[in-house]
């Protein structure tokens, strides 16, 4: 696979990968240290997009948070547009999951998820992280069979009710 780098500060920040390139797309794929601010919004909209963001939830303070939080978040660019994004949890040891994966409506369909997939488990793999789980939402668990996830058939995921 060719791979070439676009920008370089000490690991992978933005990379053109030769399994993500589609005829006329030129989507980079970044990895975010800390919140962008020309992003902040959009990702903003990305989360309302999916649906897992009320309107009181719209804080880009949290938003940084969540950036400097990650293990790594990624961000897919159509130059300064936010087609996708994901980003994984870890205790950077032995554990991981995938999060918060969603593409912009105006860009599904083109393989842009699937690249999101795929950077996100060569990262993995290259900071040594051997388990990998994520919760499939919405009936979309078919999209991350291909990749090799399967469902667990004896765990339930759970969330704390609020009080």
């Amino acid at each position: 696979m060719r791979r070439q780098k676009l920008i370089d500060a000490g690991r992978m920040q933005a990379t053109r990968t030769s399994d993500c390139i589609r005829r006329n797309d030129m989507t980079i794929y970044r990895f975010l240290e800390d919140a962008q601010p020309e992003l902040l919004d959009q990702i903003i909209t990305l989360y309302r997009r999916a649906g897992w963001w009320p309107e009181e939830d719209a804080d880009p303070l949290l938003v940084a948070q969540i950036i400097k939080g990650s293990h790594c978040f990624l961000a897919a660019l159509d130059g300064q547009r936010l087609a996708g994004m994901g980003r994984v949890i870890s205790d950077r040891a032995s554990d991981a999951y995938i999060q918060d994966l969603t593409v912009h409506p105006d860009y599904r369909r083109r393989g842009i998820g699937t690249c999101l997939v795929n950077t996100l488990l060569k990262r993995l793999q290259t900071d040594g992280i051997p388990w990998i789980g994520l919760i499939a939402e919405r009936n979309s668990f078919p999209f991350y069979i291909p990749f090799g996830f399967e469902k667990m058939p004896d765990s339930t995921p759970m969330l704390l009710r609020k009080s």
